[in-house]
């Protein structure tokens, strides 16, 4: 099962803990100003102060019952950019911060997890890799239409997720390749007497093991916030008995994110994303319409296709302001396509650039989907993953 989305700031004031500090000196709050404008600012503290912040969360999925509250510890390290010289000419490829954490979360329909992270980069092999586990119990409703009449199924989905990539670079060049593995051991209950005929005996405990090859091409100025480049990436995992899986199917995942600055201050970006499993798969795990304004796994089907555009207008230094609308389709065979319906959602937010040195801005939305309204706390570029 896809993660939360988004575990993000809210900021508000912080419990400070600063490495190599004696406790009886003195704080310095200007460490949370810029040097430049004196406006709020983390960058200072993230790159010289060398603390871990436990910062407030809020869990905004509809599909988990709208709200919920957590912390998540999250460290950046700021790393030196790669340079490569060809042909005489320098190369500089901005390197990822590297991001160290964990979350522990609660919501309003008594879904709950605990999870840890590393993200980073070995500039020497040239490789990114990203590492997270954790446990989860899920309370989560999915929809099936049955004698034409579409019904609502709720499960309690308790699972041990352990996810994983390592990418290594092709010098000179912004393409990466590499493998990725996910792990998930999953218990299922329902709130009926009996399983769902959609449901296999099967499904009740089960483990997925899936490694995957990965391509990538990321030329984009930067990770959290980008202002432009462009990210593609395409994946495709195989589960199976020989690797200690109880399925036997292949997820193929594609997806792009393009970012061009119209103007100094207007960057648009486009996305584009599908993904089709063949055979199959737990139906938990089915491809599903991932949309601001669309509760998780509300529509699902063997394939999902969407496209997406998000516009910032940075009307001022440190404020912008977001507008964005997507439409996708799920659907069980390409023929199908045309027979299944839209699904659109649309939106705006506020962001405020809240680390310079970063370019990391946070904010809030407010989408629509075809249902009902959300909102999203925002950490990042919407399309971070």
């Amino acid at each position: 099962m896809k993660s939360l989305s988004t575990l993000v700031m809210l900021i508000c004031f912080f419990f400070i803990i600063v490495r190599g500090q004696s406790q009886s000196k003195k704080f310095d709050m200007h460490v949370f100003r810029d040097s430049l404008d004196g406006a709020l600012d983390f960058s200072a503290f993230l790159i010289t102060m060398r603390g871990f912040v436990p910062v407030p969360v809020i869990v905004t999925e509809p599909a988990l019952g709208g709200f919920g509250l957590g912390v998540a510890p999250v460290f950046l390290k700021k790393r030196p950019p790669q340079i490569d010289t060809l042909a005489a000419r320098i190369k500089v490829t901005p390197t990822a911060p590297d991001m160290t954490g964990g979350a522990a979360f609660y919501t309003l329909n008594k879904t709950w997890g605990l999870l840890a992270f590393q993200s980073g980069t070995w500039l020497k092999a040239r490789s990114k890799y990203r590492i997270a586990g954790g446990y989860a119990n899920v309370n989560l409703s999915f929809y099936r239409t049955l004698h034409n009449t579409e019904q609502q199924f709720r499960f309690n989905l308790r699972t041990f997720p352990f996810m994983g990539y390592l990418l290594k670079g092709i010098r000179g060049t912004n393409w990466s390749v590499g493998l990725q593995y996910m792990m998930l051991h999953t218990k299922l209950k329902t709130d009926s007497e009996s399983l769902p005929a959609f449901v296999t005996g099967k499904e009740v405990t089960s483990i997925v093991s899936m490694p995957s090859a990965v391509i990538e091409y990321d030329n984009r100025d930067n990770i959290l916030t980008p202002n432009q480049g462009l990210r593609w990436r395409t994946s495709v995992g195989w589960s199976d008995n020989a690797f200690g899986s109880d399925y036997d199917y292949v997820k193929l995942t594609s997806y792009v994110n393009y970012y061009y600055p119209v103007l100094k201050n207007l960057i648009g970006g486009f996305r584009w994303e599908m993904q089709e499993v063949f055979n199959e798969p737990p139906f938990y795990l089915l491809p599903f319409i991932d949309l601001r304004g669309i509760p998780m796994a509300r529509y699902q089907g063997n394939i999902f296709s969407l496209v997406e555009t998000e516009w910032r207008w940075d009307f001022v230094r440190r404020w912008s302001v977001a507008g964005f609308i997507g439409t996708g389709k799920a659907y069980d065979t390409w023929s199908a396509f045309g027979e299944a319906d839209w699904e659109t959602s649309g939106g705006a937010g506020v962001r405020y650039l809240i680390a310079r040195k970063f370019k990391l801005r946070c904010g809030v939305d407010l989408a629509r989907g075809p249902e009902q309204w959300a909102y999203y706390i925002v950490f990042g570029s919407s399309w971070f993953r």
